[in-house]
């Protein structure tokens, strides 16, 4: 069977900088950052940290409702983010076709935490016996892939990913494959995660990782690849794309916004935490290869980038491993400065935005100041503090590197429309 290429149709978002994938980009471009200090509620002692806050969502305005009780956090930011990129492809409007080989493949490393914390309150602070009924139902992680594919009769594979900060690009990267290899005609994929419990930031806080900040400095508290970078900034957020044989798409007219061409995959096998640079090297240099893109060809990198001491510079020696001496004309940005972490859903925002700045031809900066960068991250072209405007990439990579050593580069190209 030969190899179809990979187009991806529909986009849809629900960040801290918008509730659209359009609304989020454009607020990229525009520097503004969605990080606010959260101070839990119900919390049994005083927290407040640096976060990522989805604060204009509405769930029930958004799903109505009905629906949205039958969900945890998790799964509205990723119904509706999917819904969007459904919507956007053009495909809500096609109720009749045969959906029996159409699959979801979704990412979360954490699933529905917020369902398990107020279980665990309600059990253990307040005594209770009983729990809700849907308290399974709505916790488990494959809960929003399956909400997915029942609400939208998709009878392929229905398939979940929980790969910590990669599962996401992983689940896109498996996507990706199925179209390519003729197993579906098309995939809904992408990633959601709320994982802004009080247990969960206490558990991250324990690891000493996340970046200090009050009110008036959590908006930049996430500082990717500078000089007094402290930490990552947790973030709650949901994104999907639909990837869509590319004959298909062109015989129904639709507007492709680029092509997935290519995916990498590898594993440190060294540490659970700590990154390796090698590791990394090589799940890159295997995108690239996977989509025929040589080193002096890629245009832009969009970085995993959290803003952590080591994991900055360990990602970007791996690009100059991986590319040579063309590293140093390769432009790179990590939006996570902006949108923070979003965990397990990073790779789906992150590849969003990639899409994104390839089909508009404008590139997202890091947020900071030049002067501020780190000797240690040099050897890359950073795009710092004003978008990159009519840089009219062609090719880029978005790269998910998670705890666990498991690492996946999603291969792009501009669709030259």
């Amino acid at each position: 069977m030969s190899a179809r290429r990979v187009a991806v149709t529909g986009l849809g978002m629900v960040s801290p900088v918008g509730t659209s994938a359009p609304a989020s980009f454009q607020a990229l471009l525009e520097g503004r950052s969605g990080l606010q200090l959260l101070e839990p509620a119900e919390a049994p002692h005083p927290l407040a940290v640096p976060a990522g806050v989805c604060a204009d969502f509405d769930a029930g305005a958004a799903l109505g409702k009905p629906r949205a009780a039958t969900m945890d956090r998790y799964s509205q930011l990723g119904v509706a983010a999917a819904l969007e990129a459904w919507r956007d492809a053009g495909l809500a409007e096609a109720p009749g076709e045969d959906r029996s080989q159409w699959g979801v493949a979704w990412g979360t490393g954490m699933g529905g935490a917020l369902t398990f914390e107020r279980g665990y309150r309600e059990v253990y602070a307040a005594g209770r016996e009983r729990l809700a009924p849907l308290t399974v139902v709505q916790a488990m992680n494959n809960a929003c892939a399956s909400h997915l594919a029942i609400g939208l009769g998709l009878g392929g594979t229905c398939g979940t990913h929980s790969v910590a900060c990669s599962s996401a690009a992983m689940a896109l990267g498996d996507a990706f494959r199925r179209v390519r290899d003729g197993r579906a005609p098309v995939m809904l994929a992408g990633g959601s995660e709320a994982p802004l419990a009080y247990g969960v930031i206490r558990a991250w806080l324990a690891l000493q990782v996340l970046a200090p900040g009050d009110a008036a400095g959590a908006a930049l508290a996430c500082r990717p690849f500078q000089r007094d970078r402290a930490g990552l900034v947790l973030a709650e957020g949901g994104a999907a794309l639909v990837l869509e044989d590319w004959t298909r798409a062109e015989r129904r007219g639709a507007r492709i916004y680029a092509e997935l061409a290519g995916y990498g995959e590898s594993s440190d096998h060294a540490n659970l935490v700590r990154p390796s640079r090698e590791g990394q090297a090589r799940a890159l240099r295997a995108a690239l290869a996977d989509a025929g893109i040589a080193p002096q060809a890629l245009d832009y990198v969009n970085a995993h980038a959290t803003g952590t001491r080591e994991g900055d510079a360990v990602e970007v020696g791996a690009l100059a491993d991986a590319l040579g001496v063309h590293a140093s004309r390769v432009l790179v940005s990590s939006t996570k400065s902006a949108h923070g972490h979003p965990l397990g859903a990073a790779g789906a925002l992150e590849a969003v935005i990639t899409v994104l700045a390839l089909h508009r031809g404008d590139l997202p900066p890091t947020l900071g100041e030049a002067a501020a960068f780190d000797p240690d991250c040099a050897g890359v072209q950073h795009v710092v503090g004003a978008a990159r405007r009519g840089a009219r990439a062609r090719s880029a990579l978005s790269n998910s590197f998670a705890f666990g050593g498991s690492n996946a580069v999603l291969a792009f190209r501009a669709h030259a429309d």
